[in-house]
């Protein structure tokens, strides 16, 4: 494990030597600056890093590195190809080269290779959902570090939820106030009597989302914010009661949920909410400079719309059919209110019931259906289908998994995981702009159950977003498996990532006792 391969591409790659190179999530830690941590390879001369013309074709994260007897030269079609090539070059420097510090004076050795590479995806997304359970800033930080080291380019923060509002906004202090932190948490996910009675809360302040944004950007990957309406709601309506269904429910009585699931609250839609939100996502602009702004979207209960008559006099004064019509003109506000800002909505696929909002992104989480109507439609299409990548879904069928939920993924169904449908044109298919595996915390409360959920899956993902492979059933899942075992875990163990071991679970890992809600056999594909 001492020593790697160098990097394995692209069908464009060009080994110099019979030597292959990308070894699983062949992305290497992102280094704090790519020419100190270049510098420190003992060779004659310095690696060369600069822009070349010539790669400007394959887009600006592509490169080629060139290493032989004379140095080593990165080439890229832009800054980021530059910085994904220093990754593939640090991995050919060996798992000892993701560490903070040397544990010798060296000197680094690069076998010679030459490899030209480009990704697949313009998006290579991870979803980490601090709402459910918070992580605080250096866990975040940490996760821009991981996502770098796999050549992921986008963070997708999911910030508020009816469990907790994770972003200060200075026009509205009571959302962290009240919102950011809940009194207790249920253990597991089926009911019972295991509770967490101790309060659970945490939020990132204007300046520390600032640093992660800027953290990010040095490593070429995009912060997206998500601030999910007008659903998953609660925190927000036990902060500033009005924004609820006043009319149906003693909406000064909530508090942010202490359960999981759905919760029946969900936003008004009165102008005064619009302007609310609208005011939020004034601040959420000013932090993320992405191009994207997630809203959410997904999973709003009706029940108390269809009791509101409030709700349902809005309904006809817009002449609306019903409060699917009603979810998909609120979406379209913002939509609007996000294009005259040079911003573009990102949404759960409900935002397809009742009509897409116009220049919408549709996240498809629901299976591949939702991402097939859209792009078919002509809407860009980020698919994360949960029966694929949701990382919080079980890794085995066997008595030890902590907290198990729903159908097992395994890393080989990861490693399968074919992003774009057969049924798609060459026009529709190039609405799949991006990939995204999605991790929802509600049974990861430390950082620790957090990188046990997402890696090694995570690291096959990366290389399924990254390039092009065989059809699924064609993919060497064996030869994956074994370039895992010859570098890529001894880099996780360099990280300090506590990854699920092929074996499975150490007795640490075990939630004895803690109810889950697994589901037999393989998922529905949708």
């Amino acid at each position: 494990m001492g020593r790697t391969e160098p990097a394995r591409g692209h069908p464009a790659a060009r080994p110099a030597t019979d030597r292959r190179g990308h070894a699983p999530g062949r992305r290497g830690t992102r280094p704090e600056n790519p020419d100190v941590k270049t510098a420190a390879i003992k060779r004659p001369r310095q690696p060369v890093l600069r822009k070349a013309e010539r790669l400007v074709a394959l887009g600006p994260e592509a490169y080629e590195l060139v290493a032989d007897a004379s140095g080593v030269l990165i080439e890229g079609g832009g800054p980021a190809g530059v910085f994904w090539g220093a990754q593939t070059l640090r991995q050919a420097l060996g798992p000892d080269a993701f560490r903070r510090a040397p544990l010798g004076e060296g000197p680094w050795t690069v076998p010679p290779v030459r490899i030209t590479d480009a990704p697949r995806f313009a998006w290579r997304g991870m979803m980490l959902d601090v709402a459910r359970h918070f992580m605080p800033k250096d866990g975040v930080l940490r996760y821009v570090d991981l996502l770098a080291a796999h050549k992921l380019n986008v963070l997708h923060l999911h910030l508020t939820d009816d469990q907790g509002w994770r972003i200060e906004i200075g026009r509205y202090p009571r959302l962290t106030e009240v919102g950011s932190w809940r009194a207790r948490s249920r253990i597991g996910l089926e009911e019972g009597p295991l509770w967490d009675e101790r309060p659970h809360g945490g939020y990132h302040t204007q300046e520390d989302l600032r640093e992660i944004v800027a953290h990010a950007r040095e490593r070429h990957i995009t912060v997206v914010s998500e601030i999910d309406i007008p659903g998953h709601s609660q925190a927000a309506i036990a902060a500033y009661p009005e924004l609820g269904n006043t009319d149906v429910v003693e909406t000064a009585t909530l508090e942010p949920w202490d359960d999981w699931g759905i919760s029946l609250n969900v936003l008004n839609v009165s102008e005064a909410t619009l302007v609310f939100y609208e005011n939020v996502l004034t601040e959420v602009l000013e932090i993320f400079p992405s191009e994207f702004v997630h809203i959410g979207g997904d999973e709003c209960a009706k029940e108390q719309w269809r009791a509101s008559p409030t709700l349902q006099r809005r309904i006809r004064e817009l002449g609306l059919a019903d409060e699917a019509e009603m979810q998909s003109w609120f979406i379209h506000h913002f939509d609007c209110w996000l294009a005259d800002r040079g911003r573009r909505l990102v949404g759960w696929d409900e935002i397809l019931e009742g009509g897409v909002a116009p220049g919408a992104v549709v996240s498809s989480w629901q299976g591949y259906a939702g991402g097939i109507a859209a792009a078919r439609a002509g809407h860009d299409v980020v698919m994360c289908p949960q029966e694929h990548v949701y990382l919080d879904w079980r890794q085995a069928d066997g008595p030890d998994e902590p907290v198990p939920i729903a159908h097992v993924r395994t890393l080989e169904d990861v490693y399968r995981f074919e992003p774009v449908p057969d049924s798609l044109s060459g026009t529709e298919a190039a609405h799949v702009i991006g990939v995204q595996a999605n991790v929802w915390t509600e049974t990861m409360d430390s950082a620790r159950a957090v990188d046990y959920m997402v890696f090694p899956r995570l690291s096959a993902f990366a290389e399924v977003a990254w390039r092009p492979l065989p059809p699924s059933s064609q993919r060497d899942f064996a030869d994956f498996e074994r370039r895992m075992a010859a570098a890529h875990y001894a880099r996780l163990d360099a990280l300090g990532v506590e990854y699920r071991p092929p074996s499975g679970p150490r007795p640490w890992h075990r939630r004895p006792g803690v109810r889950g809600r697994p589901d037999e056999g393989p998922p529905p594909v949708r």
